[in-house]
């Protein structure tokens, strides 16, 4: 399983993790050699204690000569008896640590009798648990150190990391002219990935530049058969027509206008930052443009439609941008709708298009923002564009779009200009 925890803690747990380990077998190393060697070497200290009693002291018919912390005992001996608690205990070296007593015995049986030396160990102990201490708070303080350390040398890996994340993250790294991040990185795993993002970035530098380059291309390329097509329609306004020919003109410069607003909205999507300086219009300018261009064409549906102004504030916005959205949310709901009505809501940082249509499926409404996604009751001939151009809009103005639907009610879509930029940013 992937654990969330952030890599420089990972680092710093790794060197507390590898600190207790060495040191703790360290720290068990030397308990364990000061208790070999105290069985070795006290044992051997007794046994040649004993040894010169029993050879010289004994056979020479006197006290044994022993330090105040030893005492002797022996089978044999009046003045020496074994006490009664040390009779059954096993031939060689014992130790005894008790609340009141720590001893060290050493039992010897020659020529069918038992002797015995009993040493006071507390001194010996005493100190042992000073050892003992010093090496706990030596653990310890290993394990306070590896921390401070493993923080330390988290702080120094992870700084040229967080510095090539910092530099990933930068909008400008987008930018053609950016220079490339390896150089400035050593020739370890963190230049290896540095090079590793300078090539990715390379290549979605320049399919971006290839998009905008195409994009910028078609827009441009466009522009002049429209413009032919719309003063040819102005020049045939001009002359007396029939009302039914006169529709059909309006219609197509009506067309042609729409088709042009939507080269300069490619045209400014394809600049993907904040172009010269454009003409502002009002949410409720725009707003009144659109009901007059899609109202009969709703109506004509048998429809129903409204513009409300709910208290549309005055300020400017891009038009180019406004009226695609807005238009584009409006032939949505003429399409998806069968009965009932549309209705143009003005807010005061926004707007909202409603439809009595049949709404969204539960498992579309997620969807529906993606290119070429038309859903399951798909109307008309699109490709499943539009909404897709509304969100991308949406979110190079900093706007906020949002769909909600009932089954029974239609939907609702609802632009914010929250954190809009105004058309003098655009």
């Amino acid at each position: 399983m992937t654990t969330r925890l952030p890599f420089s803690r990972r680092i710093v747990i790794a060197f507390v993790l590898m600190t207790m380990v060495v040191s703790g077998s360290f720290s068990l190393g030397i308990v364990a050699v000061v208790h070999f060697v105290e069985d070795q070497l006290i044992s051997k200290e007794l046994r040649g204690k004993l040894n010169m009693v029993l050879h010289e002291d004994i056979r020479a018919g006197r006290e044994p000569r022993l330090d105040a912390r030893t005492r002797f005992f022996a089978s044999n001996s009046a003045g020496h008896p074994i006490p009664e608690r040390f009779a059954d205990f096993p031939e060689g070296f014992t130790e005894i640590e008790e609340e009141d007593e720590a001893s060290y015995v050493y039992v010897l049986e020659a020529n069918g009798a038992r002797y015995m030396l009993l040493q006071d160990q507390r001194e010996f102990e005493d100190r042992e648990e000073i050892l003992f201490s010093v090496v706990v708070a030596g653990f310890l303080l290993c394990i306070v150190l590896s921390w401070g350390l493993g923080v330390v040398m988290a702080r120094q890996v992870m700084a040229p990391v967080a510095r090539l994340a910092g530099q990933v993250r930068h909008p400008d790294q987008l930018d053609t002219r950016t220079a490339p991040l390896a150089p400035s990185y050593a020739h370890d795993e963190i230049g290896h990935l540095a090079a590793a993002f300078d090539k990715t970035l390379g290549q979605l530098r320049r399919s971006i530049e290839r998009e905008r380059l195409f994009t910028s291309d078609v827009s441009h390329e466009l522009r002049t058969p429209l413009m032919v097509i719309s003063t040819s329609c102005e020049l045939l306004l001009e002359n007396p027509l029939q009302d039914g020919q006169r529709a059909q003109v309006e219609r197509i410069a009506r067309a042609a206008r729409d088709m042009n607003d939507l080269v300069r909205t490619f045209l400014l999507l394809a600049r993907s930052g904040p172009a010269e300086a454009a003409e502002a219009a009002t949410l409720a300018e725009v707003a009144r443009e659109q009901a007059e261009l899609w109202g009969p064409a709703i109506r004509a549906k048998g429809l129903a439609f409204e513009l409300i102004d709910e208290g549309a504030d005055g300020a400017g916005y891009n038009p180019t941008f406004l009226r695609t959205v807005m238009a584009n949310l409006l032939r949505n709901a003429l399409h998806y709708t069968a009965d009932g009505m549309v209705r143009l809501v003005l807010e005061r940082d926004g707007f909202r298009v409603e439809d009595t249509g049949m709404g969204i499926p539960d498992g579309e409404q997620d969807r529906i923002f993606l290119p070429f996604v038309r859903g399951s009751e798909a109307r008309g001939e699109g490709l499943g564009l539009g909404l897709s151009l509304v969100k991308r809009i949406c979110e190079h103005n900093g706007w906020d779009i949002s769909a909600r639907s009932d089954p029974e009610a239609g939907s609702s879509f609802r632009v914010v200009f929250g954190t809009s930029r105004r058309a003098d940013d655009a």
